[in-house]
């Protein structure tokens, strides 16, 4: 590896993250173009049926682009969708060698594009920068590996382990960083899913509203669809929203698709223990807050499994930080069977 590779590799994986809400289902790709004598052009893809981030690169490159180096984080297509192959592109701009981060999952590429490149006379080097490239596409590797969406349970809890009090109140337990920081998570999301009960209580939008990003070219929607389990009144601020019943595992059958790559889920403690209990979950994210309700409150997981010491759950803590007062807690589920 050259030593350049992966702060290039690097620089490609923040220009994806500027993109993370607007591309799905495509997923958030960034390329940087260097050219023969270290100039740098970078891109990303942005929204469905537009330019994919290697295009994007290599229109700002020019000329520049024969001879260079292209590093992307996702291996370049070579099938025509929406937009025509970013392979063709690579070979006709005179690019001769691509960095790739990771190779593509889904079917209709799945290695192609490395080998067409490589059949046209362009070296391909494919694994810089893949464990964090990896992390970025965990929803739409899932999906595309296995058909399935990727499932974000968010909880916002007290220190005593409460995610409401006693009557169900829950606002607000964490602060405005915390807050703003769920809309993001909100808008990563291609559905957001609740309980009846808690439409009832709160009566949310469960929208975007105090946090956008950076970038917003295109002007995408990035609210998610919404899905209630149960049923709720038609004048609901939710409204419209698709209602469901039923087991959890056949709900998030159900939702499958190609177009939702991931799923968030802010419902309530019983709805939270469904999917746990289940395994369902393939990342807890949990804004802890610097408090103590005390007394007998509402609990994380209502009617879990009464399980021993010897039985007791373990994730991978993915990453820690914190938002004003409060702390984000990122746990995977590194024993999910991907049912």
């Amino acid at each position: 590896m050259e030593n350049n590779d992966l702060q290039f590799m690097e620089e490609a994986i923040a220009q994806a993250e500027k993109v993370r809400c607007l591309t799905s289902p495509n997923p958030w790709v960034g390329c940087v173009v260097v050219s023969e004598d270290g100039q740098q052009f970078s891109g990303a893809t942005y929204e469905d049926g537009k330019n994919h981030a290697e295009i994007v690169a290599i229109n700002k490159a020019g000329s520049k682009a024969r001879g260079a180096t292209a590093y992307v984080t996702l291996e370049p297509c070579c099938h025509q969708g929406k937009t025509p192959p970013c392979v063709d592109s690579i070979i006709n701009a005179g690019i001769k060698k691509v960095v790739v981060g990771i190779v593509d999952p889904d079917k209709k590429v799945k290695g192609k594009g490395i080998t067409h490149l490589e059949e046209n006379g362009v070296e391909v080097v494919v694994g810089i920068g893949n464990e964090f490239v990896t992390k970025q596409l965990a929803p739409y590797i899932k999906q595309r590996s296995i058909s399935k969406p990727y499932v974000v349970l968010k909880l916002a809890i007290t220190v005593d382990g409460n995610i409401a009090d006693k009557a169900g109140n829950s606002k607000w337990i964490t602060g405005e960083m915390a807050r703003a920081d769920s809309h993001r998570l909100r808008a990563e999301s291609d559905l957001v899913l609740v309980g009846a009960n808690t439409v009832r209580q709160d009566d949310p939008s469960l929208t975007v509203r105090d946090w956008a990003p950076d970038i917003n070219p295109m002007e995408v929607d990035i609210n998610p669809k919404r899905v209630v389990i149960g049923n709720v009144d038609s004048n609901a601020k939710i409204q419209p929203c698709l209602e469901m019943s039923g087991d959890m595992k056949d709900i998030i059958a159900e939702l499958s698709s190609d177009d939702v790559l991931q799923i968030l889920v802010e419902g309530g403690s019983s709805i939270a223990a469904q999917l746990h209990n289940e395994n369902l979950v393939d990342k807890y994210v949990i804004y802890l807050a610097p408090a103590i309700l005390g007394g007998v409150g509402t609990n994380i997981f209502e009617n879990s499994t009464e399980n021993g010491i010897s039985d007791l759950w373990r994730g991978e803590i993915e990453s820690v930080r914190q938002l004003g007062s409060d702390i984000r807690i990122d746990i995977v589920n590194g024993n999910h069977d991907n049912q």
